[in-house]
């Protein structure tokens, strides 16, 4: 028989992997809340319409990408990013009336890509979503909750804010236009899905990895000059916030984000120390998206970063609070030793209880986990309702009462 493995691109998280990730997500969940963001949670599956037809179908996400499956005649999707999912929600729930709202989530997501460091075909992302608003300075406001939540993990000096903006759907137009005529003048040295995409979708040719795709695309019009007067206000609004908050980023007339959602303000916090694929934590405006999924005019902005990649760029080991240890001398005391572990643990204690072993192999057990201190529990000392605490640092023991053992530990 074989020796089972995890499938490719997915793995096991445990010990310091999966401290980092947890870290992650619980210092996203306390800056965003200090935002005013709540969570939700939705399903790890969606009938395949919730991202085919909102994501795009020339997105690689859904062309390539996704893990759909048929049960029961419905066509179903593993979910591949957590947007489209928040605004499904938002529209089966008849949200409307409690606009605005801002929202978080975090858990897995499913892509089928080739594996590279800190990207996975299960990963984890945590995002936010704010609904209802269409102001410039709730741009602002996301994008600088973004870089505060990576300051507070110690990431700042390590990624810089790229920004750009899409404009209107009238600037969307006008810039599509040039790109067509463009990309129709080097059509023979396009790759086969770029082809395809000048067809269906030509803002995807600009997402290409396509190496002949990206000479072509380097040189293609800037979406900078298609913006009309109104998305030009609209990003000089946000530049300003982000100037008055300090907040450094860098204009990047290329970024346009792979999804078909988006509009005005994109952008991507990137790093160098990853290799080649440095987006951390991408998002933008998506205005017509609630509409398009049948929940009205609803204006929407997020992000989401990717837990994996963020974990990776996390220096220092995780410390873990010290357990204490346990250790009955024999037979007799099992049962005393069981009842003071269980009391011990409901007052709040990490207690590391050894259930087999000689005394020696005990204490071999509680300096292999790091205890900072042992309990002897021996039957002389609970004759006299005492037990012995020793200092596993220093080696100072000491007899201690039943009744004040919680108060010595604490």
């Amino acid at each position: 028989m074989s020796k089972l493995q995890a499938a490719r691109g997915t793995r096991d998280l445990y010990g310091q992997d999966k401290l980092k990730m947890k870290k992650v997500v619980e210092v996203g969940s306390c800056v965003v809340e200090r935002y005013g963001f709540e969570e939700i949670e939705t399903p790890v599956f969606e009938f395949t319409e919730v991202f085919a037809r909102n994501i795009g179908e020339t997105t690689d996400i859904v062309s390539k990408e996704m893990y759909s499956f048929e049960k029961s005649g419905d066509n179903l999707t593993l979910r591949p990013e957590g947007t489209a999912g928040v605004v499904r929600a938002f529209v089966s729930n008849g949200m409307q009336r409690q606009l605005p709202l801002k929202f978080y989530y975090h858990g897995p997501m499913f892509r089928y890509e080739r594996p590279q460091k800190g990207r996975y075909r299960q990963l984890t992302q945590f995002g936010v979503e704010l609904l209802g608003v269409e102001s410039p300075q709730v741009d602002v406001e996301v994008i600088a909750m973004a870089y505060n939540f990576l300051e507070e993990l110690g990431l700042a000096g390590k990624v810089v804010v790229e920004i750009n903006s899409l404009g209107d759907a009238e600037s969307r137009d006008i810039y599509r236009e040039k790109l067509v005529t463009y990309l129709k003048g080097h059509y023979e040295n396009l790759s086969e899905d770029s082809k395809n995409r000048l067809e269906k979708n030509p803002l995807r040719v600009l997402d290409s990895k396509e190496d002949c795709d990206k000479e072509i695309v380097a040189n293609a019009p800037l979406y900078s000059e298609s913006l009309n007067e109104a998305s030009k206000a609209f990003f000089a609004d946000v530049i300003k916030g982000l100037d008055n908050l300090g907040i450094k980023y860098r204009v990047n007339d290329r970024l346009v984000r792979g999804l078909d959602y988006y509009n005005h303000t994109v952008f991507e916090l990137v790093t160098d120390k990853l290799g080649a694929q440095g987006t951390v934590l991408a998002g933008g405006r998506y205005n017509g998206l609630v509409a398009q999924m049948g929940g009205g005019d609803v204006a929407g902005i997020g992000w989401a970063g990717g837990v994996d990649r963020l974990a990776l760029l996390l220096d220092d080991d995780i410390e873990v609070a010290r357990p204490v240890a346990l250790i009955p001398t024999g037979d007799d005391v099992y049962d005393k030793a069981m009842e003071i572990a269980y009391n011990l643990r409901k007052a709040g204690l990490k207690i590391e209880y050894s259930y087999s072993g000689n005394f020696k192999k005990r204490f071999e057990k509680a300096n292999k986990v790091n205890a900072s201190k042992a309990v002897i529990i021996g039957a002389d000392e609970l004759v006299k309702g005492e037990v012995v605490v020793k200092d596993l640092d220093s080696g100072e023991q000491k007899n201690v009462s039943l009744e004040k053992l919680i108060e010595e530990l604490s």
